[in-house]
């Protein structure tokens, strides 16, 4: 099933007046359970490209969908729900609330949603769980270390069941092992539960882990090449 879908999409910013063409054009189709890496080097566009995917960013023209539903135009209310909805993030920023504990972080996203207490602190334990983070329930951002800090927002990002997670630069702020293990974590989602993940780095640990690799050069993609990842040949 298709998730999302970008048809000739431009976007240009204004830089001190300089318009910036930071995508000139982009087409690209990704399916559910897909594991993609947009790629290329500095000013490329691939955070760019990765919050008009993620409804973070609206294009200056062209068409996204999401799931077949035409996003490009619609009202902030309702592109905030959809990414509530259907969206999960990662940023390399972490961006956990400081003054909630692991457990509250992981819960606001269904709080907003409206989901009952019981019913989301039980999700939250099982999300823990199954990320080996059950431990931190109680600590805040300032008590856990880089590495636990990012599985907490794995595990944000994941606990609404989202069709698709979307991480900007997750292992930037890590160490090699400790962002290696935080990999394996993701394609375990991926594999086991068919979860669509999309990334935007210029990190080899994460390039080297792609089932899809998008190379983007000036707006443009350059390469898209999809396959078995050049790890596990």
């Amino acid at each position: 099933m298709e998730v999302i879908r970008l048809e000739e999409v431009h976007k240009t910013y204004s830089d001190n007046g300089v318009p910036v063409h930071a995508l000139r054009g982009v087409d690209v189709r990704i399916e559910q359970g897909e594991f993609v890496v947009i790629a290329g080097p500095s000013g490329s566009g691939k955070t760019t490209l990765l919050n008009v995917m993620g409804v973070l960013d609206t294009p200056s023209s062209g068409r996204v969908y999401l799931e077949g539903e035409d996003v490009s135009q619609k009202k902030s209310k309702e592109i905030a729900d959809i990414r509530l909805e259907k969206l999960g993030f990662v940023f390399q920023a972490f961006n956990l609330v400081p003054v909630l504990t692991a457990m509250e972080n992981i819960e606001f996203s269904m709080m907003l949603l409206g989901i009952d207490v019981e019913s989301r602190r039980e999700r939250a334990l099982s999300i823990m769980r199954e990320l080996d983070i059950e431990m931190l329930a109680d600590k805040r951002p300032n008590e856990m270390s880089g590495g636990q800090q990012q599985r907490v927002a794995v595990a944000r990002a994941i606990v609404n069941n989202p069709s698709i997670v979307l991480a900007d630069e997750p292992t930037a702020n890590l160490d090699s092992e400790t962002g290696a293990n935080l990999l394996d974590i993701m394609e375990r989602m991926n594999e086991q539960h068919n979860l669509t993940f999309i990334f935007s780095s210029h990190d080899h640990a994460v390039i080297d882990r792609a089932r899809r690799l998008i190379l983007l050069k000036d707006g443009v993609i350059d390469e898209d090449v999809s396959g078995v990842s050049p790890r596990s040949e």
